[in-house]
């Protein structure tokens, strides 16, 4: 009988457990106590793919019978599509003792399919003959697969999540940002990573601060607190931070993990809470203002007035003059105060927008600073007319109008006398619908006004003229007086190329 004959014979021994069996009719067979103490599942092939040996790990795994599984076509086990390179490795590995890897699936008897690891290997050492056989050593990855899946879970999550992310190692050196952190702090992955976060850091925190964040988590716990950080850029960047221990399965601390909630506009609309109820205490005291320095202004003026008519010294009358100027400078600041703090006892009506803006171009090109300026208008047509106080609008048009005058002008005199060329002052005035507004857009190639003085410009009191040019209450009281109407003021400017503010009203057709 040819030895390939007694191979096939095998499997009739194998049923009967007879480990002696092996050795007298194929003494290239693995002892099957070396087998079971092997932690993986276990499979011995013929060189055609037939099972000749199983250990009981792989019968409790697939839950089969291991009579069942002894002298079956081990491809029978395996996913289909990898039947063919399963037959092409085993050919290699019993002919030409090439070791084979890979991953596949096996089937269980309840029609589940178990991932493992595959490896092949032609036993015994040595050069191949008929007699060589194929180990098949099986490990089942089911755990590791499941962690794998858990891993690519959780990685989506922090990599696709709108809140920006960041893993740091035990150092705090960054080992991972998502695209949301890179888009919030204006840099790229490569510039953070190996970076310790202080990078953009504000340094508005003391010292002190980061300490106390630092006990927290080296002692297990997740803290959470706000910090201010700072963009590429320098602008800030305002986060609510979750910062959480990554702790591995013995319970050590290999990282940090940092969520960040995004509170930046939070932050802003909280300034501009505070700022408005600033804003509404100035207004609440004007009134009494206006009473108690009102009063006694009236009576200075009274009693300059009685003395210019009884003096005839020059000098007396210049001085006179001037004190008077004051006085009326004073009068103006506190009756803007008034104007900005008191409900207007004015009628509302509905207001044809672009003719007040017509009056108020007549009244402000005839001035003395306009003599030299353009004013180009490009108007919409068949505006809807809206509920507004007519004298107010039409104050706050003048009032944005004589500023870019005035921007116009400051930034001729500054030509001159730097010796530099300035063009040709223009002012332009657009009306517009827009949706559900109408908007007004008032642009003049002025100055401009710088990056710090703009969050400070609808400021009470703020102005960027001379002393004694500008009380600093226009734009304040204007800001106030489209409030009213439930509309917004926003300004764009860029020093030495010009301002544009942007006027909105909401459509509104029925007087309240």
């Amino acid at each position: 009988m040819s030895r390939r004959h007694e191979t096939v014979a095998e499997p009739e021994v194998i049923n009967h457990h007879s480990v002696a069996g092996y050795r007298t009719l194929n003494d290239n067979l693995i002892q099957s106590d070396l087998l079971e103490v092997l932690p993986d599942l276990c499979f011995v092939l013929d060189r055609q793919g037939r099972v000749l040996q199983v250990n009981s790990i792989a019968v409790r795994t697939l839950g089969r019978e291991m009579s069942t599984l002894v002298g079956s076509e081990f491809s029978s086990l395996v996913d289909p599509s990898f039947e063919p390179r399963f037959r092409s490795s085993l050919g290699n590995c019993v002919t030409q003792r090439e070791a084979f890897s890979d991953e596949t699936h096996l089937a269980a008897r309840d029609g589940s399919a178990v991932p493992v690891a595959l490896h092949l290997s032609c036993y015994p050492p040595g050069t191949p003959s008929e007699r060589s056989v194929c180990l098949v050593v099986a490990r089942d990855i089911s755990e590791t697969k499941s962690k794998e899946l858990d891993l690519l879970l959780f990685y989506n999550i922090a990599h696709y999540t709108v809140n920006p992310v960041e893993i740091t190692g035990t150092d705090g050196a960054i080992i991972y940002v998502n695209p949301a952190f890179e888009k919030a702090s204006g840099f790229a992955k490569e510039d953070l990573l190996g970076k310790n976060p202080n990078v953009f850091s504000s340094g508005k925190h003391p010292k002190s601060f980061w300490q106390r964040m630092w006990k927290d988590i080296t002692s297990g716990k997740v803290w959470v607190g706000e910090i201010e950080n700072k963009r590429r850029n320098g602008e800030p960047f305002f986060t609510q931070l979750l910062i959480s221990p990554v702790i591995d399965g013995k319970g050590k601390i290999i990282g940090y993990f940092g969520v960040h909630r995004d509170i930046t506009q939070q932050k802003h609309l909280e300034q501009q809470l505070i700022q408005a109820q600033k804003m509404e205490s100035i207004g609440l005291l004007a009134a009494g203002l206006a009473h108690e320095v009102g009063n006694p202004l009236t009576s200075i003026s009274s009693l300059v007035q009685v003395l210019q008519r009884e003096t005839k010294d020059a000098f007396t009358l210049n001085k006179l003059e001037l004190i008077k100027s004051q006085i009326s400078r004073i009068s103006r600041i506190i009756r803007d105060l008034v104007d900005f703090s008191r409900r207007s006892s004015y009628e509302v009506q509905l207001t044809d927008v672009n003719k007040g803006l017509w009056e108020a171009i007549e009244i402000v090109r005839v001035g003395k600073k306009a003599k030299e300026i353009s004013f180009k208008t490009q108007l919409g047509e068949n505006l809807p007319h809206l509920p507004l106080v007519p004298d107010q609008i039409e104050q706050v048009f003048i009032n944005m109008l004589i500023n870019a005058v005035d921007a116009i002008h400051e930034g001729a005199i500054y030509a001159q006398r730097e010796k530099k060329q300035w063009r040709l002052g223009q002012i332009a005035v657009t009306s517009f619908l827009d949706d559900d507004q109408l908007t007004i857009l008032i642009e003049d190639n002025g100055k401009g006004i710088a990056d710090k003085d703009l969050p400070k410009i609808f400021e009470a009191f703020f102005t960027t003229k001379k002393v004694g040019e500008g009380t600093g209450l226009g734009l304040w009281v204007s800001y106030g007086i489209i409030k009213s109407f439930e509309g917004n003021i926003t300004v764009h400017s860029k020093e030495w190329q010009g301002t544009t503010f942007t006027i909105t009203l909401p459509l509104r057709s029925q007087l309240k």
